[in-house]
């Protein structure tokens, strides 16, 4: 049974345009494909634990640094755990705001606890890092108050959809749609945006 995988990066609930974006797409994927599973992983009510010291250790053994005694172990198979939802999944729906030019920190705590040697990436001296996942598709959602494709710098920078574009491809995901409701504020039709960006999930769905 196919399954997608929702990761709602705003804290804001019914009030957020992007999870609002995401949440109607990943109900047409439901009605229109049936037997689609629908996973939703708010990350604002996970009890996602902090990288410390114990978990970097832990990543560290995979490059020869140290070994994996007990400790480090009780960490890695806590991420272990965490990056099984993640990897069960077949279809990714990521709604995420622009906070500061970047993702919002909850979403990059997710990400830096879950991206891992021999879970979502290999390394080889020779060649760099590659990709562990195949057959994987994202949807990614993206939404900014002020900032667009095309903006003067006086209006930000995007380190955002490049950095979901960039990790993404990274831990293999090649086939990403990348739709856009930006900006959201300074605009003089909010509603037209929305509903463009509406369409075009309607369309990928």
């Amino acid at each position: 049974m196919p399954r997608l995988l929702h990761i709602l990066a705003s804290p804001r609930g019914a009030a957020s345009k992007s999870n609002a974006l995401a949440a109607a797409f990943a109900e047409q994927k439901r009605t229109t494909a049936p037997g689609y599973e629908i996973d939703t992983l708010d990350l604002w009510k996970e009890d996602l634990p902090p990288f410390d010291g114990d978990f970097a250790a832990a990543k560290m053994t995979f490059f020869g640094d140290g070994e994996m005694d007990p400790v480090k172990k009780a960490a890695w198979d806590r991420v272990s755990e965490i990056t099984q939802r993640f990897l069960a999944a077949d279809h990714y729906v990521i709604s995420v705001p622009m906070w500061n030019g970047g993702v919002p920190y909850q979403l990059k705590h997710y990400i830096d606890i879950i991206t891992q040697p021999g879970l979502l990436f290999g390394f080889d001296p020779a060649k760099g890092y590659f990709g562990l996942l195949e057959n994987k598709k994202a949807t990614v959602v993206t939404t900014s108050g002020v900032w667009a494709p095309g903006a003067a710098p006086a209006y930000g920078t995007d380190f955002h959809s490049n950095y979901l574009e960039w990790w993404l491809q990274l831990i293999g995901v090649s086939q990403i749609d990348l739709v856009r409701y930006q900006p959201t504020l300074l605009t003089e039709d909010p509603q037209k945006g929305f509903d463009a960006a509406a369409e075009t999930l309607t369309r990928l769905g």
